[in-house]
């Protein structure tokens, strides 16, 4: 999570990047050991008769499952004019195209058969990652290609309807400056460090957002991007929002290792928190609750106080900004987890010395964790995220779970850096909006 400070609207650094450049490495979708293309049972998309829908065929092509018309016939059992029929649904809609086929495709020497793709670029999302004193917004394609990124000073402590009319106006700004019209936006994404209750958007009741507990994020963002366009036609958007480490993990699961049926994340900056993604889906518990391991309770923590109100926080003797009280209490000024990170990069011994001793706390806590969930993956992400750090972890983790839990098990550290929450919310838009039965709610709504 991210750290306080004062808020401001100046240093804002704006970066515009072409697609292609900015697109993240992918690799092929699979089963969870990365061997065979996915098989997961396919969302209910039926029509009436119980057939597959238009939206079960765009899951088909958008997974990699089925990519020419014939497999889409001998995948669903569909005939070629009912399949024909739902594709001239999604090519109305501008939602598939088609492009030539790979002759390796075609064994016997024949023309092959033409390739449909889903077009990633007939629509945009708008995401934005929320920290505590700091902001990332950004324009993304359907693919998760930033477009343009814009990065400043935004202190959520300033309440909400400040920083979301901050996130509205940077948002008009990336439009006006690509030159995209406000009606090619799909959806937004927004990331935030505190619990959401994803069903209705608000976060509940989060230690280091004051004042947000319950508020209407969904419909002030809304508002306040009406209100920086010089022309509000927007209809009503859809606005996600989830926790900062979930959107983490989500999107450095999707674009890097979606080969992983368990994968889990830890931030560590101002706070500490968990995403975890089982079977490609976020996990959050029964009302997204779930990864909030900084408020687990350590015997080393027993009189330090956490900004939750309680004493014996993993986040109040490990976080970025346990480490900064430490640090000036040591006669080194430090005010927060950024600072820590700047410390380390210039190797200051004694910023190295307690980002180790940290990283042995929450690695005696991830023994638990990793133990419970078996992950394959164990990302650590945010301004501690270092080798000093990652050593202290390793040490704990390996000593205190079980062999079994840590036998198929990589530590690793982030690939997607300050940009994996934006991607995360950005690519959690696209799978709510074309998912199969929303999808078919949407193609109706357009009238194709």
């Amino acid at each position: 999570m991210g750290s306080a400070g004062r808020s401001t609207s100046t240093a804002t650094t704006v970066t515009i990047t072409t697609e292609s450049s900015a697109a993240p490495t992918r690799e092929p979708t699979g089963t969870g050991d990365g061997t065979t293309p996915t098989a997961r049972p396919l969302p209910r998309a039926r029509t009436a008769a119980g057939q597959p829908g238009a939206g079960e065929l765009l899951h088909l092509v958008r997974s990699g499952r089925a990519t020419t018309r014939g497999t889409l016939q001998e995948v669903t059992g569909l005939s070629r004019a009912t399949v024909g029929q739902r594709l001239g649904r999604l090519f109305r809609a501008g939602w598939l195209r088609e492009a030539a086929g790979d002759p390796a495709d075609s064994p016997l020497g024949g023309r092959p058969a033409l390739r449909l793709e889903f077009d990633e670029t007939h629509a945009v999302v708008l995401a934005a990652a929320l920290e505590t004193r700091h902001a990332r917004t950004a324009l993304l394609t359907l693919g998760g290609e930033i477009i343009a990124e814009r990065s400043g000073p935004l202190t959520v402590e300033d309440g909400p309807e400040a920083v979301l009319d901050g996130l509205g106006a940077r948002f008009g700004e990336l439009l006006r400056e690509t030159g995209r019209p406000a009606a090619s936006v799909c959806g937004i994404g927004l990331a935030v460090p505190g619990p959401v209750d994803t069903r209705t958007g608000r976060v509940v009741q989060p230690p280091i957002m004051p004042g947000w507990d319950g508020y209407d994020i969904r419909a002030r963002l809304r508002h306040a991007l009406t209100e920086a366009l010089p022309a509000p036609t927007l209809p009503e958007l859809p606005v996600l929002v989830d926790n900062d480490a979930n959107l983490m993990a989500y999107g450095e699961q999707h674009t890097h290792y979606p080969h992983c049926a368990a994968f889990a994340l830890v931030k560590v900056s101002t706070g500490i928190g968990a995403g975890v993604v089982v079977d490609g889906a976020v996990y959050r518990g029964i009302d997204g609750g779930a990864g909030d391991i900084g408020h687990i309770r350590v015997p080393e923590g027993a009189d330090a106080l956490c900004r939750c109100g309680s004493h014996g926080c993993l986040a109040a003797v490990a976080s970025g900004g346990a480490v900064a009280r430490r640090l000036t209490e040591a006669g080194v000024p430090a005010a927060s987890g950024s600072d820590v990170r700047a410390l380390l990069e210039a190797g200051h011994p004694e910023a190295v010395r307690f980002a180790r001793e940290a990283g042995r706390h929450v690695g005696e806590v991830l023994a638990t964790v990793v133990t419970l969930l078996n992950p394959g993956v164990l990302m650590i992400a945010g301004d501690l995220a270092g080798t000093p750090f990652l050593t202290g972890v390793r040490e704990l983790l390996y000593q205190r779970a079980l062999p079994r839990s840590t036998a198929h098990l990589d530590v690793v550290t982030s690939r997607l850096g300050g940009r994996a929450a934006l991607i995360g919310a950005a690519t959690l838009v696209v799978e709510h909006l074309y998912a199969p039965g929303r999808a078919e709610e949407r193609l109706a709504a357009l009238g194709v």
